[in-house]
């Protein structure tokens, strides 16, 4: 398994439920912080910032 550099979510408060995202070989990684040793997902860049893209469009519905 390759190392990743995980970065933390900015909307992370305290505790451990925070999503942590890493690049690697032209794959998004994400992962939940509270279960490390659990799933990871995998997507494409494309997927991911389109994601991102709807998510923070919705945002600024409500």
């Amino acid at each position: 398994m390759p190392s990743y550099q995980w970065q933390k979510s900015s909307y992370c408060g305290q505790g451990e439920s925070c999503v942590h995202v890493a690049a690697h070989d032209d794959t998004i990684n994400v992962m939940e912080s509270s279960d490390p040793t659990g799933a990871i997902l995998r997507t494409t860049p494309t997927a991911w910032a389109a994601l991102i893209r709807t998510v923070k469009d919705t945002a600024h519905h409500d």
